[in-house]
């Protein structure tokens, strides 16, 4: 009897087996996507359709990928052994292992569409000649090279770097004693790292004991996002070396330049930085023992970080024990949101014929230690009174008699009332750019460290050198992750979906819907609001954001917002009327305890607390919320 009850189930089993097999889909009841659309269901209470913009992120590791990686995380040396291939199948963010080109090229070379290359003691000792690298690294996710020894001990040689890197989203670029010792020629970088996000640019050494050759930084790092560039060393012991900065980190997002021993003892040095900054979002500069006990050198700041909204720079030990240096501010400064510029030690020293010029010069700033009064000339100084009034002239108003802050990107945020049927408004660029990458199953990421105190393992696993881009990647987010909440704050950074639903669900409850924008249709354009739809009736509510932090692996930072009200809207071609994307929108009602240089307010002339502040959900971001 028994035997006859079990046969039927058994036949069942292999039948489905073998359905399975034949269709070819054995593998798919165990994968990690399969896995959170049963947690999907298991954890959340109502019947609504699952997000597929959610389910999409999950891991696309095949069940047996998933078992052998889970089983090589266990032991982390055998992970990052074999990282290329984990990043390749789980859709992960890695930079590639670089190896040396082995290229010979004894004639000119125009390299085009070339990246991931190892350039050590390539063009050294080089007569004449030029190697041009346009279009090179373009419209990657990273751009890694190495120039290394490039061009050292050449004579008339020239570099071009034309178009490099643009539209790369994490550029990291080492220019190591590049140019050392080289006579004559000249590098000359063009529209480089244009239009990226989070660049790494270094340049140590660079140019040192040259002799008459000139650089010239042309549109670099226009339109960047974050990132820092470092000069170390740039320049030192150089005789009639020319150096021009024109354009450079123009309309960039939270740029840091690094300028360290930058022109050190050099002799005829002469520097230009034209338009540095402008119309930047807190730039910040850091010029340190820079020129010093250099001789008759000529440096020039003009249209220095004009227009741009705050900022800081630090000038320690600049052209401190030089010789008939003839230092030249002008224009310098000019942001129409006050920034803070710090000048220790400038210029001082035992050496006394030196002339420094400030010439309308901006607002806000410190002069410690200071080479004596003789040697300095201010004309046009900016006063604070002067500062007030540049901001009023570089704000526009508009139709609800706020004042808009010139730099804030139009649409980015905007009062609650906007949110009509017919309304007119312009919609923020809402496009994703952080790299494409997926979650990882919870089986492999509960086994990798997420902590500072390990961040040697994690640099270990992802082949992040000591001060690389990933390492600063890695450390940052971490730092962020690790920040204590703001009172009244819940946070937590997720790694997994199954992660995810379960913070939104401890803050929310079982009962909860996530929602996003629909695509990008609108950026950057004005769009017509159309039907709108208020969520939970309007009612003031909380909710769990969550957003993208950039790490190896797909990390979302989510937090609990509270005091919110939810709307979703069709979002319509101005001109035919015609349905282009439809939004979810966030209006938190309670800002008291924001900053008062938060964006918002600079866009909106208010105050924390006076005023609600509503902003569009980006693309792959998300926002949860309890069921209607």
């Amino acid at each position: 009897m028994h035997k006859n009850n079990f046969t039927p189930i058994l036949i069942l089993i292999f039948s489905s087996i073998n359905v399975l097999v034949l269709a070819g889909k054995s593998d798919d009841l165990f994968t990690p996507k399969a896995y959170v659309i049963r947690y999907w269901k298991k954890q959340i209470s109502n019947d609504l359709p699952q997000p597929s913009f959610l389910i999409e992120k999950a891991s696309p590791l095949t069940a047996v990928q998933s078992a052998s990686f889970s089983k090589l995380a266990g032991d982390r040396n055998s992970l990052a052994t074999n990282l290329p291939s984990f990043c390749s199948a789980a859709n992960l963010f890695c930079f590639p292992d670089v190896g040396p080109s082995l290229e010979k090229h004894s004639s000119d070379v125009n390299f085009r569409e070339y990246s991931e290359r190892n350039f050590t003691n390539y063009g050294s000792g080089r007569l004449g000649g030029t190697d041009a690298f346009k279009n090179y690294s373009n419209d990657g996710n990273s751009a890694l090279n190495s120039f290394r020894r490039y061009s050292r001990d050449s004579v008339g040689h020239e570099d071009m770097f034309s178009t490099y890197a643009r539209n790369t989203n994490v550029p990291d670029q080492s220019f190591n004693t590049y140019g050392t010792k080289a006579t004559g020629g000249a590098g000359d970088f063009k529209s480089y790292a244009q239009d990226v996000n989070v660049p790494d640019l270094k340049f140590t050494s660079y140019s040192d004991n040259v002799n008459g050759r000139v650089q010239t930084f042309t549109s670099y790092s226009e339109n960047a996002n974050a990132g820092d560039q470092s000069f170390a060393s740039y320049g030192k012991k150089g005789n009639g070396a020319t150096n021009v900065f024109k354009s450079y980190g123009n309309n960039s997002n939270v740029i840091g330049s690094s300028f360290s021993g930058y022109g050190e003892n050099g002799n005829a040095v002469n520097d230009s930085f034209t338009s540095y900054g402008e119309n930047g979002n807190v730039p910040e500069n850091n010029f340190r023992s820079y020129g010093d006990g250099g001789n008759a050198a000529v440096d020039s700041f003009a249209n220095y970080r004009d227009q741009s909204n705050v900022g800081d720079d630090s000038f320690k030990s600049y052209a401190k024990s030089s010789n008939a240096a003839d230092e030249t501010f002008k224009n310098y400064g000019k942001s129409f949101n006050e920034g803070t510029d710090t000048f220790s030690g400038y210029g001082g020293g035992t050496v006394t014929n030196q002339k420094f010029g400030f010439k309308i010069y901006g607002v806000n700033n410190t002069f410690k230690d200071y080479a004596d009064k003789k040697r300095a000339s201010f004309a046009t100084y900016t006063t604070k009174a002067q500062a007030a009034h540049l901001g009023d002239l570089k704000t526009k108003t508009p139709a609800n008699g706020k004042p808009v802050n010139k730099w804030i990107e139009p649409g980015k945020f905007f009062r609650e009332n906007l949110l009509k049927s017919g309304t007119k408004i312009p919609m923020p660029d809402i496009r994703d750019k952080m790299p494409k990458r997926s979650f990882l199953p919870r089986a492999i990421l509960s086994k990798l460290p997420f902590s500072s105190s390990k961040i040697g393992n994690l640099q270990n696993i992802f082949h992040a050198e000591e001060n690389s881009s990933m390492a600063s990647i890695i450390s940052d987010s971490l730092s962020e992750c690790e920040r204590k909440p703001s009172p009244g704050e819940s946070k937590r950074c997720v790694g997994s979906v199954e992660d995810m639903i379960d913070f939104a669900t401890s803050v929310l409850g079982r009962d909860v819907v996530v929602r996003t924008t629909d695509n990008t249709n609108g950026s950057g354009k004005t769009v017509k609001i159309g039907s709108i739809k208020k969520i939970n009736g309007g009612k003031i509510t909380k909710s769990v954001s969550c957003h993208q932090s950039l790490f190896p692996y797909l990390l979302y930072y989510c937090h609990s917002v509270p005091k919110v009200r939810v709307y979703e809207a069709d979002l319509l071609d101005p001109n035919t009327g015609s349905k282009i994307n439809h939004g979810i929108a966030i209006c938190h009602i309670d800002t008291s305890a924001w900053s008062p240089t938060h964006g918002a307010f600079l866009s909106l002339g208010s105050e924390p607390g006076k005023i609600e502040v509503c902003h569009w959900i980006f693309e792959n971001d998300m926002t949860w919320a309890v069921a209607d």
